[in-house]
């Protein structure tokens, strides 16, 4: 049950509520964060209510409040946007050269492995021979020279223990 000067001091508190808002204006533009403050102010008012000395002015004890809050929140802000800006100086995207050194080194092997018809057949396309150059440097037929790339292409897929010719291409 609240006291008589308890019930006065609520009353007075939610006849400030106008003016709370209209203080919260100077501190910020947006609607919501009018609210915001305006609520938070409302929160420590009534958490500390026993450490307001009865015969001062509640308006002038609740306005410290709310720019202190105010204050305290913008410091705040200001440490953590100067955090998040610090931390991303230092993420910088850099490929890893190491997984890119160790798929060469196997892909490397892996194309020795392959029949030389074969490795010969790929590397030309790769160096970006077309299929009738490729044919006529290795003597044979167009049709045969694309049998020969598409083999070695899913042969090293295979050896590298790649699912699909997709996952094979792509850099990891």
């Amino acid at each position: 049950m609240l006291t008589e000067p308890q019930t006065s001091l609520q009353n007075d508190i939610v006849a400030l509520l106008p003016a709370l808002r209209n203080f919260a204006r100077r501190f910020v533009s947006n609607d919501t964060d009018v609210d915001d403050l305006t609520q938070e102010t409302i929160r420590k008012i009534l958490v500390h209510i026993d450490s307001f000395v009865p015969g001062t002015r509640l308006k002038s004890w609740a306005f410290t409040i709310m720019r202190n809050t105010y204050m305290t929140e913008y410091k705040r802000q200001k440490r953590v946007q100067l955090r998040s800006t610090d931390e991303e100086l230092f993420e910088i995207p850099v490929p890893c050269q190491q997984q890119l050194s160790i798929y060469t080194a196997e892909v490397s092997m892996a194309l020795t492995r392959l029949p030389a018809y074969q490795r010969d057949a790929l590397l030309l396309i790769v160096d970006g021979a077309s299929y009738e150059t490729a044919a006529q440097r290795c003597g044979c037929e167009i049709g045969t020279i694309k049998s020969r790339v598409s083999r070695a292409r899913t042969t090293l897929a295979q050896m590298l223990g790649e699912p699909s010719m997709r996952a094979a291409a792509s850099i990891h």
